[in-house]
């Protein structure tokens, strides 16, 4: 069996039994181009599998199933995204679908590979983009190299009217986070006159809307959102909205009538300045705590301290690889190939340390890196 998630950290990195499978995947959204995913999955199922052989002979079947189980599921192949993930060992197996490609890797180590997940879930540049009209609403995640529209359940209200139903109801708005269909007595429109009324509806259909992106996305990714939408629009919202990732950035333009590369520009245009000066304040913070002994780019200082729990913020550069692994009884770091099932990333491992101790873990690209050593920490004490 395996769990599609979309929660980061999920409590699966946290097992301590091994062995541990890691597999990352670019995948596709339509045919003809998704027709082949399938078939490259299987191939990266054969690479864990025979890295298994090499330490766990005995085990292999059980510990692949899951992988088995997923690449004869047509369902699942059919509605795939950008990247996919799967992370297993013998107890648990989830799945991350994820609206950012990622890069071929099949590994089976003494933890799991996560630097990729914490680069889509924990970079600096990530942010929301909510486009709101007022008869439908569309969620995106971008960063500085694109955007993407995030596909939503099948049965998730969506438009005004799926969302109100003919006449409003209150129980709607308190229904689950994918509830479809209207249920409970109906709450009548009263007295007044028809703009009374749309604007009574539009009210409650952005209630809902922002009560669907705060439960769904806000509260679990944390990411800074932009509003796209017309002024009348961006007024009502922000009146009722609850949501504190919302930016005063905004793009006052009817989301509906922009291609998604002019969705991109226009609100990147407005993140950049703050992603900028985030990674400024984060390497000048840095620097401040180094004068006084609480940072470093030392990898054993910093492998001893995340044993240690004492890292604040861990600032990674994307893309950098250090083979080996923390001993995570000593803090001591070995030195190894990434083919030999006991080695992984030894960044990857400070990231999952530093994860397990609730500290900030930040992916930066390499000119926004305080230093050239791949990595860079800043410690509580």
């Amino acid at each position: 069996m395996y769990e599609i998630v979309k929660d980061f950290p999920n409590k699966i990195i946290f097992e301590k039994e091994g062995p541990f499978m890691s597999l990352y995947q670019p995948t596709h959204k339509s045919r003809p181009e998704n027709m082949q995913d399938p078939i490259r999955f299987k191939n990266l199922v054969q690479q864990l599998e025979n890295s298994l052989k090499k330490g766990y002979p005995e085990q292999v079947d059980k510990l692949m199933k899951p992988f088995y189980d997923i690449a004869e599921d047509k369902i699942f192949w059919n509605n795939t995204s950008e990247g996919l993930v799967v992370l297993a060992n013998k107890n648990k197996c989830v799945v991350y679908k994820l609206n950012r490609s990622v890069d071929e890797l099949a590994i089976v180590a003494n933890s799991f590979h996560i630097k990729p997940l914490i680069r889509n879930f924990q970079s600096a540049d990530n942010y929301h983009v909510l486009g709101i009209t007022r008869n439908d609403f569309n969620i995106y995640e971008g960063n500085r190299y694109g955007i993407e529209m995030i596909d939503l359940d099948k049965d998730t209200p969506k438009t005004l009217e799926e969302v109100l139903g003919d006449e409003y109801t209150q129980s709607h708005i308190n229904t689950g986070r994918y509830s479809g269909g209207v249920t409970g007595s109906p709450v009548f429109h009263g007295h007044g006159g028809r703009k009374d009324e749309v604007e009574i509806d539009t009210e409650r259909y952005f209630r809902y809307i922002d009560k669907f992106i705060l439960e769904n996305f806000s509260n679990e990714m944390k990411l800074p959102l932009i509003l796209v939408a017309l002024d009348e629009h961006q007024g009502e919202f922000r009146n009722i909205t609850k949501n504190k990732y919302l930016l005063d950035e905004k793009v006052s333009k009817d989301p509906e009538a922009l291609a998604r590369e002019e969705i991109k520009e226009l609100t990147w245009n407005k993140m950049e300045t703050l992603y900028i000066q985030k990674t400024k304040d984060l390497v000048d913070r840095y620097g401040l705590q180094s004068s006084k002994f609480l940072g470093t780019d030392d990898l054993a200082e910093i492998a001893r301290a995340a044993l240690e729990g004492r890292i604040d913020t861990l600032m990674i550069e994307s893309g950098h690889i250090e083979p080996g692994m923390v001993n995570r009884q000593t803090g001591e770091i070995e030195r190894g190939n990434l083919d030999n099932p006991e080695f992984d990333d030894i960044l990857d491992d400070l990231g999952e340390m530093a994860l397990k101790s609730q500290s900030e873990v930040v992916v930066l690209p390499k000119e926004r890196m305080p230093s050239n050593r791949g990595i860079a920490a800043i410690f509580r004490y």
